[in-house]
């Protein structure tokens, strides 16, 4: 992936904007919804818990072929 593409801009002397691309800005909204749904972030919280603790992620299309 490739690092985002931002720049600043100033205007009137005005306190400077940041202007990144759509993706980027798609990418951040993604983000915080995942960041602030606390049901989300418990379900986060508990598989990187079982990984740790040695459980195996499953294989999906193992999964949907059964």
């Amino acid at each position: 992936m490739m690092a985002p593409i931002t720049k600043t801009v100033t205007i009137n002397a005005e306190e400077p904007i940041v202007v990144i691309s759509m993706r980027e800005y798609e990418s951040m909204k993604e983000t915080l919804e995942v960041l602030t749904d606390p049901e989300m972030m418990k379900q986060i919280r508990e598989t990187e818990k079982a990984r740790k603790g040695g459980k195996k992620a499953v294989d999906f299309e193992k999964l949907r072929l059964e």
